[in-house]
């Protein structure tokens, strides 16, 4: 991207041996005056690269977070070059604003590329301060911080700071077509649900359930016990006293009418003669003595 250094003299470090960004800048602005502007770019190029370790340093303090570091380098030397070309001497030191122009860039990068789910800018740059927070109190406490220290540390309500930790698992959302893992093949979408064949049958249940009321009291009563109670014939015709081949007869023409009744607009007649109606309690007879 950028050409071979031009200068003759060493960049300037600092005591750690660090670039001394400020110096370079200095010198960058003081070069720059009066000359022409592809002599300017040259300068230019070389304050760039002179500070690409600065932005890979700030770069690299927010991997881990679900981005390739590849791609975070490639935002911080974007924020870079926009500290070079907007800067100005009066206003203080550069390597304050190139900070601050990098970081801002990388959030950036987090708010508006790797979302997954729409969540509000203010709660997803609260996230980005509470992932930092959490990693300094875990460090400094030996231990993960509690809400109300992170609240504290961040001048933020403890309700923030909850809609911030919940809000945070929509940043990388799972694939429903990733493994679910171990030796299966399953998917995670295979875990979610699938249709109901049932809601088809829900129209013919609820006709079906009319329809029974329209039998008479004792072939409704059977087809219950054969179909829900799971009733043998032979159980059932012990149970009225009846053979169980009349049990069957019984089943069959109920089920026949059922069948007829379903498919018909208007449902035909039983053709039973009169409706039996279900059983009343007897007034036991008395007994009189001899």
């Amino acid at each position: 991207m950028f050409g071979q250094t031009s200068t003759t003299t060493p960049p300037p470090t600092n005591e750690r041996g660090l670039e001394d960004l400020d110096a370079a800048a200095l010198a960058y602005a003081a070069r720059i005056e009066g000359l022409p502007p592809h002599r300017r770019q040259e300068a230019r190029d070389d304050l760039v690269r002179f500070a690409l370790p600065f932005a890979g340093r700030l770069a690299r303090r927010y991997r881990g977070r679900g981005e390739p570091l590849e791609d975070l380098e490639q935002v911080a030397r974007l924020g870079l070059v926009n500290a070079v070309d907007r800067y100005d001497p009066e206003r203080g030191s550069f390597t304050a604003y190139a900070a601050i122009t990098i970081v801002g860039e990388i959030k950036r990068h987090f708010r508006d590329r790797t979302w997954g789910v729409h969540v509000p800018r203010r709660l997803r740059d609260l996230i980005l301060e509470v992932g930092q927070a959490t990693a300094a109190l875990t460090s400094e406490l030996s231990r993960a911080p509690s809400v109300a220290e992170l609240a504290e540390r961040l001048d933020t309500p403890e309700e923030e700071i909850l809609a911030a930790l919940e809000s945070a698992a929509g940043y990388s959302p799972a694939s429903l077509n990733a493994p679910v893992g171990g030796e299966s093949s399953a998917e995670f979408g295979d875990l979610v649900g699938e249709s109901d064949n049932a809601l088809e049958s829900v129209d013919d249940r609820v006709t079906v359930s009319g329809l029974l009321h329209r039998l008479p009291w004792r072939e409704r009563r059977i087809l219950a016990m054969r179909f829900y109670g799971n009733q043998t014939q032979a159980e059932i015709a012990a149970r009225f006293g009846i053979s169980q081949m009349h049990v069957s007869r019984l089943l069959s023409r109920a089920l026949t009418w059922l069948r007829q009744a379903m498919l018909a607009d208007t449902p035909p007649p039983w053709q039973n003669g009169a409706a039996e109606t279900e059983p009343t309690a007897r007034t036991p007879t008395p007994v009189r003595d001899r």
